[in-house]
């Protein structure tokens, strides 16, 4: 880290024996099942797939049904790795057929849609969902499906009775991943925000976790800095995309794989639990910072009520 930034004021939590104990109960390093990358790789996000239009005459269909159908994958983040995503394939009494495509949430209500002409019976169609609603807005946390039909009907596409692959076009979408990938537990007390310090208090939320257990993006955006200091140990912090937060994360390991400026991924790894720094025992210290950002002019808030709703979906 360069001289010139400012140094966090990152405190070591001096461990009761019960907690050393907890630590010792912890599962080892658990595999990433948030949907997030295979690896910390930066790389830009993908793209959605177009929204298309209506034909410029009056759209045509037939009586369609479904063959296939299939959503993936069944838990996704805004901005992640993977966008959630389906494939079908339509029988039909004609030869080309106008589509809808919609995104409907869990109350029935179009969030987007997706047009595509001339789709001919069998052959596999894909639309990629990248989270923003028709007004480029990111859709809300929830339960959400695709809805496949004909252009201006009210008939939905029904399974074909010659098929016996399950339809699955429900999904859940998620604005923010809980950041430890396996077992943990909050630490209250010394390690919670607010906590005094000497001179300060503590800045961040401590979460407990065995050494090595993976760390992922809360929010995916971009790296703002990535280094090694006294207090923080091995550290990272990224500007979350489209939220005016900035999210900390300290006491890594080791270095993470991303480097300043990379772009991250909702959900993708960023590196392992570790103790560096000013810290006693394996731990996640993990900040988040208001506009303009980490010293910057921002300010910390509690981040414990984030991590708890995080915590009961990822």
């Amino acid at each position: 880290m360069a001289s010139n930034r400012p140094r966090p004021w990152l405190a070591g939590v001096s461990l009761t024996f019960a907690a050393i104990a907890l630590l010792l109960c912890l599962a080892s390093s658990a595999a990433a099942t948030t949907g997030g990358a295979a690896t910390a790789a930066g790389a830009p996000a993908p793209s959605g797939s177009p929204t298309g239009t209506p034909p410029s005459e009056a759209p045509s269909a037939g009586v369609l049904s479904l063959v296939t159908a299939r959503t993936t994958p069944r838990k996704s983040f805004f901005y992640g790795f993977r966008y959630p995503n389906v494939r079908f394939s339509i029988a039909s009494t004609q030869q080309q057929n106008d589509l809808q495509i919609d995104v409907v949430n869990a109350a029935g209500e179009v969030v987007r849609s997706f047009y595509r002409n001339d789709v001919e019976p069998n052959v596999e169609v894909r639309i990629r969902w990248d989270g923003t609603t028709s007004e480029g807005r990111p859709a809300r946390n929830g339960r959400y499906s695709f809805r496949i039909e004909p252009q201006g009907g009210t008939e939905v596409a029904a399974r074909a009775s010659t098929s016996s692959a399950p339809l699955s076009l429900g999904f859940a979408l998620y604005g923010y991943a809980f950041p430890i990938a396996g077992s943990h537990e909050f630490a209250m007390g010394a390690g919670r925000f607010g906590a005094p310090r000497s001179g300060h208090t503590h800045e961040g939320q401590d979460t407990m976790a065995a050494c090595g257990t993976p760390l992922v993006a809360a929010r995916g955006g971009t790296v703002q800095y990535a280094g090694y200091q006294s207090a923080a140990g091995n550290y990272l912090v990224i500007d979350g995309k489209g939220t005016g937060l900035d999210f900390m994360y300290a006491h890594l390991a080791e270095p993470s794989p991303l480097k300043t400026g990379d772009p991250v991924r909702t959900g993708q790894p960023i590196g392992i639990v570790g103790d560096t720094g000013d810290a006693t025992g394996c731990h996640l210290h993990f900040e988040i910072w208001t506009a303009p950002g980490w010293y910057e002019g921002g300010s910390p808030i509690d981040p414990l009520p984030y991590l708890e709703q995080w915590d009961r979906y990822s």
